[in-house]
């Protein structure tokens, strides 16, 4: 466990109405600083929707997101960016026609504001040039960095993605499905990747994902949700044995007969 315990991100009874129904209803959690923490549960239990309302997607129906005790809830996406939440998401999110350093360099033009002129800013800034090959060594893709971004497989889109990501300086990393679509030696390797950032530069990850080997190998704290609510919390191994948990999510035969 991140040896920080500081509350980074609490969230205050969150709720979400589609008129008469409760996405999500009544979620509380806290992530604390420098934490690797995933969220998961079966299709339909609001992960997404809870998901979309931290990171400024979606707009609750009450309750609070406070990071570092300031409430963000509502806030639109740009905002909470630059706040300190950086979001990736399950389907790449890159502009294909760009180099793969322009990609970067994008992310960081507008998030300091001044996406006025911009390709007169991508090509005329050498600082700006040198700060995107920077995140881009730091993700092993500095080789790439002239390619046109439509050229690249999906394993390395998906590592750009996260470059972008990391452009907005942010303090939490919220990764959807990570390693969606990876090989196991691409899954191998996005794994790393988030520890070694974390260890060099204290992000507090905060994931969704679906491959559970994935979510029990790498998250410090799992979150489980089901029908709207947060079912448990705990150490993986604690979630693992959770019986209301293998019942809802993670199919146990012996417990749902039970």
């Amino acid at each position: 466990m991140a040896e920080q315990t500081t509350p980074i991100l609490t969230t205050e009874d969150l709720t979400k109405r589609f008129g008469g129904l409760a996405a999500v209803d009544g979620v509380s959690i806290q992530l604390n600083e420098g934490e690797i923490v995933a969220l998961i549960g079966p299709n339909g239990a609001g992960k997404t929707t809870f998901y979309n309302m931290v990171s400024g997607r979606m707009t609750p129906t009450s309750g609070r997101v406070l990071l570092r005790g300031t409430d963000i809830a509502g806030k639109p996406p740009h905002e909470i960016a630059r706040a300190g939440i950086g979001r990736s998401f399950q389907i790449t999110n890159v502009f294909n026609e760009l180099t793969v350093r322009e990609n970067v360099q994008v992310a960081l033009v507008s998030h300091r504001g001044k996406s006025l002129r911009l390709f007169s800013i991508l090509g005329r800034d050498k600082a700006l040039h040198r700060e995107a090959d920077e995140i881009l060594a730091r993700l092993g893709l500095e080789s790439m960095a002239g390619l046109r971004t439509g050229t690249l497989s999906y394993g390395d889109k998906r590592l750009l993605e996260l470059a972008i990501v990391l452009a907005i300086e942010p303090e939490i990393v919220m990764l959807d499905e990570p390693t969606a679509g990876l090989t196991p030696d691409e899954t191998t390797a996005v794994i790393e990747l988030i520890r070694t950032l974390r260890a060099e530069r204290s992000y507090t990850f905060f994931i969704t994902e679906h491959d559970m080997e994935v979510v029990f190998g790498l998250a410090e704290r799992v979150l489980v949700m089901h029908r709207g609510q947060l079912l448990a919390t705990g150490a993986p191994e604690e979630v693992q044995k959770n019986p209301e948990v293998r019942r809802a999510y993670l199919g146990d035969e012996e417990d749902s007969a039970a």
